[in-house]
């Protein structure tokens, strides 16, 4: 018998909570499907992973510089630090994170069994982590991918699936991090996660695999009978954006455009040679340093430098993609590059790592550019008296 906690909310209903990176968890799930013998396998898994699981597939050129275009760097960033923390807990033990998942899927597809996918769009849920962190949650992951890794102890695997309180603090340990992401990645998770596997079919009977830190709160949600369908569509719409949200990527080109004109018709005595030099140095050396902080190349900075000043006065545009783009293909991954970028061990290799790197270069270069252009609008503001 394998030490996988589970929990049988009903005799129709069994939830297992392995961890998603231990060789046990992977024998687990083997073990449940071929001893409870289910009708239906559900899986914590969305359409966009399970696909990407289930063909083994890695991202490659065209893909990173899709990411680069579409300005999900962040995203991506953030969908690779959790992986990361995660992988700390089931590197010796030989297994990436997903590996029980796929072997649900294998082991009830070659059994005859229905499979349903139960998880949320993970894109989706990353959005509304992002939109529920406040501004200090937000610098504290920006400040976890500069800092440097200390060596701090981990957890043995089956310490943690046998200590139910260690993973318990680990969760909280989350929310401590971060009570906006927390709220997202745990508790909407577990709300939607039982409401989905509350919908299945009653008259057959169902596993779900799922990771053990949302057990208790899937129990929770069955147990207490407190999942309702009509929140799914909710849990699961991207977060809008507010009025305030789409004024202010034009606020500062607005404001440039505005004082320009002022002076122009009005005939001010000013030095527009000051003018546009405040502009652009403040852009420039702004996201110069991003892309520095980001270990970009040279010619990646310079672009940086160069890009930022003119994208900053247009909101569809940002100094990132271009910079992101020419580190894309000055430092061009090799195919072990972008193989491995998913399943990285170490913080600091989102700089060791070449498509790691793009991805910084991209992220750093369009903070920097923004704070750049807050910094050259107020110097306007204020050097000309106004």
């Amino acid at each position: 018998m394998t030490n996988s906690p589970f929990i049988d909310i009903s005799p129709n209903l069994r939830i297992l909570g392995p961890a998603h990176v231990a060789t046990a968890s992977v024998e687990a799930v083997r073990h449940h499907i071929a001893e409870y013998q289910p009708d239906i396998v559900a899986v914590e898994l969305c359409k966009s992973r399970h696909d990407a699981l289930n063909s083994d597939r890695r991202l490659d050129k065209e893909g990173l510089l899709k990411v680069v275009k579409e300005g999900k760097a962040p995203l991506v960033l953030i969908q690779s630090l959790l992986a990361a923390e995660q992988r700390k807990l089931g590197l010796d033990e030989g297994q990436q994170p997903g590996a029980e998942l796929i072997a649900a899927v294998e082991a009830a597809k070659a059994a005859g069994l229905e499979v349903e996918l139960v998880d949320r769009d993970i894109q989706v849920t990353l959005r509304r982590a992002w939109k529920n962190m406040r501004f200090i949650e937000k610098f504290r992951v920006l400040k976890s991918l500069l800092a440097q890794e200390d060596e701090e102890e981990v957890p043995d695997v089956n310490t943690l699936l046998d200590d139910s309180d260690l993973l318990s603090s680990l969760m909280e340990e989350l929310r401590g991090f971060s009570p906006g992401a927390g709220k997202v990645l745990i508790d909407e998770r577990d709300e939607y996660l039982a409401t989905k596997i509350s919908a299945l079919n009653s008259d057959k009977k169902v596993l779900a695999v799922v990771g053990a830190g949302h057990l208790a709160g899937i129990e929770e949600y069955l147990v207490e009978d407190k999942c309702d369908i009509n929140r799914v569509e909710e849990l699961q719409s991207l977060p809008r954006k507010t009025v305030a949200m789409k004024v202010i990527p034009w606020a500062i080109p607005m404001l440039v455009m505005g004082l320009m004109a002022y002076y122009l018709s009005t005939g001010s005595d000013i030095d527009l040679v000051q003018f546009f030099t405040v502009w652009t140095a403040a852009n420039a050396i702004f996201a110069a340093i991003g892309c520095i902080l980001a270990r970009g190349h040279p010619l990646a900075i310079l672009t940086a430098a160069l890009a930022s000043p003119i994208t900053s006065l247009n909101p569809t545009l940002a100094a990132g993609w271009f910079a992101g783009y020419v580190q894309l293909k000055i430092a061009e991954p090799s195919a072990e590059d972008l193989a491995d970028f998913l399943k990285l061990e170490r913080l600091g290799m989102f700089w060791s790592n070449k498509a790691g790197r793009v991805l910084m270069v991209t992220a750093l270069t369009n903070l920097g550019s923004m704070a750049g252009a807050w910094v050259a609008a107020a110097g306007l503001l204020g050097g000309f008296g106004l």
